[in-house]
Parts: C-alpha cells; sequence; structure tokens
C-alpha cells in the first residue's frame, strides 16, 4: 500500500512594511537622528559638569547621606536655572514685560550664526567633493581685509559700496582657498597642510597690515586697528537700532538656498559629489578631477569669506583687529560636521551653535556657570558625532540600513508549517 505524501505547506509571503514603519525606520537609523541624539548627550553631560561645580550642590553633598533630598533639589536649581538662563539669553527673555525686549537674545542668536552658517556651508561643500578646508580663518582674515579696507578707504554712493566691499570680501576668500584648490590639483599637495600654512600666512600677513600705515592701520593711532566703516559700507539693520540683526543674515539664508541647488540640483554639483564618492571612477566617467578641486575650494572659499565680509561690514563696524575671525573659521568645522555637509543641516546647525554663543555668556552672567562648560558641550558633540555606534549603543537603535528580524516558520516532519 503506498504512503501519501503531504506535500510541504507553502511559507506565505512576508507581510510588506507600511509607508509608515518604513518612514519610522529611516528616521531611526539616519544621520539626522544621530545628530539630535548627539546634542542630547552633550547636554546631559553639559548638566552633570554644571552640577558638580555648582557651590550648593557642594554644600549639600557634604550631608548627603543624613538629607539627600537637599542635595537632589541642589542639583535640580543648578541645572534648571544654568538651562533657564541659557534659554532666556538665547530664544527669548520672559522677564522682559515686552514683546519687542523679549525677542532680542533670538536675535543675538541669529547675529552670531549669521558668519557660522556661511562659513559652514564653505566647509560643508568641500567636505561633499572629498577635500577638508581647515583654512577658514584665513580666508576669513583675507576677506575681512578687503571688505574693510573698501568699506573705510573709498567713497561711494549708498548700496554700492555695500556691494562694491561684499565683492572684495568674497573674491579676497575665494582667492586664498583656490590657491590650495590649485597646489592641490596641480601638484597632489594636501590641502588640509596647505590650508594650515596658509592660516598662519594670513594672519602674520594681516598683522602686519594693521601695524603699517597707509595700510590697514586707522590714521593717528599706534594701535593695530582699522578705521571705522563708512555709513555708506555698513550693512541695514534688519529690525531696527535696538537689535544688532543685519543684511549678513540674510546673505547667510540666500548663500544655504545657493549651495543647495548647486550640489542638489546643478551639474556642477554632480560632478562634485562623484568626485567626493570615488575621484578614479569619476576620472573614468570623463570628469575633469582637477578643475573640480579648483571649482570646489573657490566656492569654499568665497563662502567662508561671505562670513568674514559679515563680520566687518554687519557686526564689528568700528574697526577690526587681527582677532576679527573669533574662531569661527575652526568653529565653522564643527558646524558642518554637526549639519552632516547639508545645507539645510548646517543652518541648524549655525543657529544651535550662535544658540550655544548668545545663551553662554547669559548663562555665566546670570547663574555663574563658567564659559568653558558651553565650549565643552560643543565638543562633546563633535566627539559623538564623530563616534554613531556609541550613540546607537546608548540609545539603542538599529545600525542604518538594517530591516527588523522576522521569525522564520518552523516546518514540522509531516511538512505543517507551525
Amino acid at each position: 500500500m503506498s504512503q501519501t505524501v503531504t506535500p510541504p505547506a507553502q511559507t506565505p509571503p512576508a507581510e510588506e512594511p507600511s509607508r509608515w514603519h518604513r518612514a519610522l525606520q529611516e528616521i531611526t537609523t539616519g544621520n539626522a537622528i544621530i545628530s539630535v541624539l548627539a546634542v542630547v548627550m552633550a547636554l546631559v553631560v553639559g548638566a552633570v559638569m554644571i552640577a558638580f561645580t555648582d557651590e550648593g550642590v557642594q554644600q549639600a553633598a557634604g550631608y548627603f547621606f543624613a538629607r539627600p533630598g537637599d542635595t537632589l533639589v541642589a542639583v535640580w536649581e543648578a541645572v534648571a536655572g544654568a538651562y533657564s538662563a541659557f534659554f532666556q539669553g538665547a530664544v527669548y527673555n520672559f522677564r522682559r514685560p515686552e514683546f519687542a525686549a523679549g525677542i532680542r537674545p533670538l536675535t543675538e542668536t541669529l547675529t552670531f550664526a549669521t558668519p557660522l552658517i556661511a562659513a559652514g556651508l564653505g566647509v560643508a561643500l568641500a567636505f561633499r567633493v572629498g577635500m577638508f578646508n581647515i583654512g577658514g580663518r584665513g580666508q576669513m582674515l583675507m576677506a575681512a581685509a578687503a571688505a574693510g579696507y573698501v568699506g573705510f578707504a573709498f567713497e561711494l554712493p549708498f548700496g554700492i559700496h555695500m556691494l562694491v566691499a561684499l565683492l572684495a570680501g568674497v573674491a579676497a576668500g575665494a582667492l586664498w582657498a583656490g590657491i590650495a584648490g590649485l597646489l592641490k590639483a596641480r601638484t597632489g599637495a594636501h590641502e588640509v597642510i596647505v590650508t594650515i600654512m596658509l592660516n598662519y600666512v594670513a594672519l602674520y600677513l594681516i598683522t602686519w597690515m594693521l601695524r603699517t600705515p597707509g595700510l590697514l592701520q586707522a590714521p593717528g593711532t599706534n594701535n593695530p586697528t582699522t578705521p571705522a566703516m563708512r555709513d555708506t559700507a555698513v550693512f541695514p539693520e534688519l529690525l531696527g537700532p535696538q537689535y544688532n540683526l543685519h543684511l549678513g543674515f540674510l546673505f547667510a539664508i540666500a548663500s544655504v538656498v545657493l549651495v543647495w541647488w548647486i550640489l542638489d540640483r546643478s551639474a556642477l554639483g554632480f560632478r562634485f559629489r562623484a568626485v567626493g564618492e570615488n575621484p578614479s571612477a569619476a576620472r573614468v566617467a570623463g570628469i575633469n578631477v582637477k578643475a573640480m578641486y579648483v571649482y570646489a575650494m573657490l566656492i569654499s572659499g568665497a563662502l567662508v569669506g561671505l562670513a568674514g565680509t559679515s563680520q566687518v561690514l554687519g557686526t564689528v563696524t568700528t574697526g577690526f583687529s587681527s582677532g576679527i575671525d573669533a574662531g569661527i573659521g575652526f568653529d565653522a568645522i564643527t558646524v558642518a560636521l554637526l549639519g552632516r555637509s547639508s545645507p539645510w543641516g548646517v543652518l541648524a546647525a549655525g543657529i544651535l551653535f550662535g544658540a550655544f554663543k548668545a545663551g553662554g555668556f547669559s548663562m555665566q552672567a546670570a547663574e555663574g556657570v563658567p564659559i568653558d562648560i558651553v565650549l565643552v558641550v560643543q565638543s562633546l558633540i563633535v566627539l559623538f558625532i564623530a563616534a554613531p555606534p556609541l550613540v546607537r549603543a546608548v540609545f539603542r537603535l538599529p545600525a542604518p540600513g538594517s530591516a527588523p528580524r522576522r521569525q522564520r516558520p518552523i516546518v514540522s516532519k509531516k511538512g505543517v508549517a507551525q
């Protein structure tokens, strides 16, 4: 008698995840969430440092085992007070009775963010082409010198004077960065070494010009400072004389749109991204890689030059010294990293770091929090961004591109799926 063999049951097809599930998976495995969580982790570590450095917490910790509640209350008051002062110094001051006065901190944040956004865009664009523009300081100094000289040495009509000074600054930054791009294209010199060396060249050159009468030094003084900018060259104020926000912020926003269009909508941006992904493959595809290096550094330097121009024509219009860059050239690297080299990400990162600058002073003045803690928080953000596996491990996020594991059906000996 023959046995009847039962055919194995067909495994049902895996159910396709819904679009909301796919969207959630992309959010939790993408780069944007890593940047946000890196900021959160840095703020948590900053809160711990604030608590440890607070005198009230230290006093309450002396009798912690007798009255632990006092220590917890002191920790809460120290951290809440510091971050409340940070918010009121960077976003909105609730202690002001009028909205116009209360919103002033936000305008200060945007003012601080203006050069950070422009310089961050320059660094981010170079990153997308596979280059590291570490010469932001030198490019800002050269742009400030060119724009400043045009701003105080020439007499031109209103509007035209500002435009000529702006173009001079942007061109100076582009040319200074173009040196590194040209050397890399012609000789293969590494742009990191060249741009770092150009920083020192620019610094000592500007220092000499500030000490030489007839160049940048203000007449009738021995101080290494320039004269004040002429009123016709200064960026107009956007919201009136009671605020420091100037036209440079709109130029920074326009630069974000321009860089987005270049990278994502233009043929030049396609070549930039191809060279950044694989220069050898781009060369085989017929792209002039050497020319792309030069073009990228020219545009990158122009954007950083816009940051230096905004400083002398918008923020510091009474004359500047060799410290006009204010560390923005190096902060721009952090902004570009936090923004993941995306124009819109750089915009958000620049505003965040502008808030750090504006709110940090408020924390120090209102709560006595050392300003160095803000610098530590910024450094921790870079550290956490540079270590995505650490952030994913802390928050138990899936690896990028991973899909949830599905349990395979168990087939019995009779071929029936269980």
